[in-house]
C-alpha cells in the first residue's frame, strides 16, 4: 500500500493490486489414469509429452551439406 496525504494532512492508504500477469496460474494436477499411462509409456521407452526426445531432435535436425542448394564458386583455370 502506498501512503498518500490529503490537503488536510490526514494520511490515507491506497491498495494497488499486483498485475494479473505476475500471479502464476494454478497448476492442475494430472488425473491418476493419465499418470499411470505416462508411467507405462516411460517404462517402455516411448516419447512422453513435454519431455525431451533425443530421437525427434535427431530426425528434425537440418542435414544440409555445403553446396547442396547452391553451386560452389567457379575458380579460373589459370589460377588467377
Amino acid at each position: 500500500m502506498t501512503p498518500t496525504y490529503s490537503a488536510t494532512g490526514r494520511q490515507r492508504l491506497i491498495f494497488v493490486p499486483r498485475p494479473a500477469e505476475s500471479v502464476p496460474p494454478p497448476v492442475p494436477l494430472d488425473p491418476p489414469i493419465y499418470l499411470a499411462l505416462m508411467r507405462t509409456w516411460a517404462d517402455r521407452g516411448r516419447t512422453l509429452p513435454g519431455r525431451h526426445d533425443p530421437e525427434w531432435v535427431r530426425l528434425a535436425a537440418p542435414t544440409v551439406l555445403r553446396g547442396q542448394f547452391s553451386d560452389p564458386p567457379v575458380l579460373p583455370r589459370d589460377g588467377r
